[in-house]
């Protein structure tokens, strides 16, 4: 699945929101500098923000199709999955992911970061958490079971915000086992977005449950979420949680 979202690198760029700007500075402000790398980096989306705040970026996907995307965009980036990748004696003031740390080796993943982060450098994991309102949520699970009888997510009743505050304070043990990195802090962001019809419907498919479902398919869930759109008046405001687990290296 992990490299499922290259699919449509087009509508993955400009469906998937963007973070917060006072996240991308709080970064930068404690970072010891600008030279950062965006692990999974995608098609550039927080790899550009990163840019626009004075940052250098190198960013690393396993995905070519996403790289290649990401490049048309000015960036640097190369194709590797971060365990695998190889840094080459470079080493950066931050080490950021966004949105794809989980598909990172928790055993592998913070130790690497570690030893490619300067002392006194930044590791910054942070993904976005949102609920969609009652009606529409229902729609898609319906659609899902139908469609996607044996999709854990379709199943799944828990809250968002509790499966990413599990998720989150995996993250944080791993990082806190690591040698090199010191005690992990976690922030967190509240914003909003209003979403059409046609925003949301362009966004369900770039999510990892619906990247390699069948048109016919896709059809069937994006159908039932319509009607159910349609019915809250064609748009819905959704809150947004922007959750981050970062940690300094320790100055060895």
């Amino acid at each position: 699945m992990a490299e499922s979202f290259g699919t449509d690198t087009e509508r993955y760029d400009r469906a998937r929101p963007e973070y917060p700007r006072e996240l991308v500075d709080r970064i930068v402000d404690a970072s010891p500098g600008l030279d950062v790398l965006d692990v999974g980096c995608g098609t550039g989306i927080e790899a550009r923000q990163f840019r626009e705040a004075g940052c250098r970026v190198l960013g690393i996907d396993p995905d070519a199709r996403m790289a290649a995307f990401a490049r048309r965009g000015g960036l640097d980036v190369e194709v590797a999955k971060f365990e695998d990748w190889a840094p080459a004696e470079r080493t950066f003031d931050a080490v950021i992911a966004g949105q794809s740390w989980h598909w990172v080796s928790p055993a592998e993943g913070p130790p690497k970061a570690a030893r490619v982060l300067r002392p006194g450098g930044l590791l910054a994991v942070f993904a976005h958490v949102f609920q969609p309102p009652d009606k529409v949520a229902a729609a898609f699970a319906t659609a899902c079971r139908r469609v996607l009888p044996d999709a854990p997510f379709a199943a799944e009743s828990r809250p968002a915000a509790e499966i990413y505050d599990v998720m989150f304070t995996g993250f944080a043990d791993a990082i806190a086992r690591a040698d090199g990195l010191g005690e992990p802090d976690r922030w967190r962001f509240e914003w909003e977005r209003r979403y059409t019809r046609e925003e949301w419907l362009d966004f369900l498919p770039t999510t990892g449950g619906l990247t390699r479902l069948l048109p016919d398919a896709l059809a069937e869930v994006l159908s039932e979420v319509d009607t159910a759109i349609d019915e809250l008046g064609g748009s819905f405001v959704l809150p947004y949680t922007t959750l981050a687990v970062v940690a300094h290296r320790l100055d060895k």
